[in-house]
């Protein structure tokens, strides 16, 4: 049996699942408020710490709020500052990524000296120091968060655009009297489009966990706005009394990241030349 065929199949399956799970996620996101059965924010004292039952699915917490209705708000959360931040990341780190690339020269020694400067720094340790001079918001998070992950693609970017300059069709659109702007947005921008799908679906799951770990530390949305990360957080205190507290929101961070790795592995395979029938 050749590789190809084995590799078919567990393309399929990966796209199959990652699809569902992203696609179940997105739809949490954007129904939330009609799916929810609760208010999230609504307080219920004389049901504090309830399993589960056919009231509340997946229980209470130590204020008596729905359980469920928290993780689905938590997921409308998470996906919009996960899509804004990459967003972000991906604007401004293929506009200097390309810059740096395309022009090379002191366009290309200015930026990457700045861009490796940031790369000094851990993602997480530069995003929590931003967050603890801009304090705790669902914007600050994004331009923390999307600081951080920038240069990662300013340098994807300049390497893709490092090798599409020397192209023919490049050469071909300068002869033709294209100016330097025309042949990076006609010619090598789009080329740049297939590396960049597969790091924005891989920085996707990445801003999901560092959302979490900064909503766990308190740098993340404030309270009582419900994350998965401060559900986390939150439920720590009462593991032994109520450990469905933090098994649930838990689960769904690792469901999630597992559902986004699993696609990003389809999409890489299949701009992958060599995975090509």
């Amino acid at each position: 049996m050749s590789v190809l065929s084995l590799a078919l199949p567990r393309r399929s399956a990966n796209a199959t699942i990652g699809g569902a799970i992203v696609i179940s996620l997105v739809v949490l996101a954007v129904l939330g408020p009609q799916i929810a059965p609760y208010d999230p924010l609504a307080l219920d004292l004389l049901s504090r710490m309830k399993g589960l039952s056919a009231t509340h699915w997946l229980g209470t917490d130590e204020f008596g709020r729905d359980i469920l209705s928290r993780l689905i708000h938590g997921a409308r959360t998470s996906v919009w500052i996960s899509f804004a931040t990459v967003a972000f990341a991906m604007v401004f780190g293929l506009f200097f990524g390309v810059l740096a690339g395309f022009l090379r020269g002191w366009t290309d020694r200015i930026i990457m000296t700045f861009n490796d400067a940031l790369l000094a720094f851990p993602g997480l340790l530069l995003a929590l120091g931003i967050m603890a001079i801009a304090g705790a918001s669902r914007d600050a998070i994004v331009v923390a968060l999307g600081l951080a992950y920038t240069p990662a693609v300013v340098r994807v970017a300049r390497a893709s655009v490092m090798s599409i300059r020397e192209r023919e069709y490049i050469e071909a659109s300068r002869v033709m009297g294209n100016s330097e702007l025309i042949t990076m947005l006609r010619h090598v921008l789009p080329n740049c489009i297939a590396p960049m799908t597969v790091l924005a679906t891989t920085m996707f799951g990445w801003v999901i966990l560092s959302e979490s770990a900064l909503s766990f530390l308190g740098l993340g949305v404030p309270p009582p706005a419900p994350t998965w990360g401060n559900m986390l957080a939150t439920g720590r205190p009462f593991i032994t009394q109520a450990p469905h507290l933090i098994i649930l929101p838990g689960l769904c961070i690792s469901v999630t990241l597992l559902g986004i790795n699993m696609l990003g592995d389809a999409i890489r395979d299949w701009f992958d030349p060599k995975m090509q029938g």
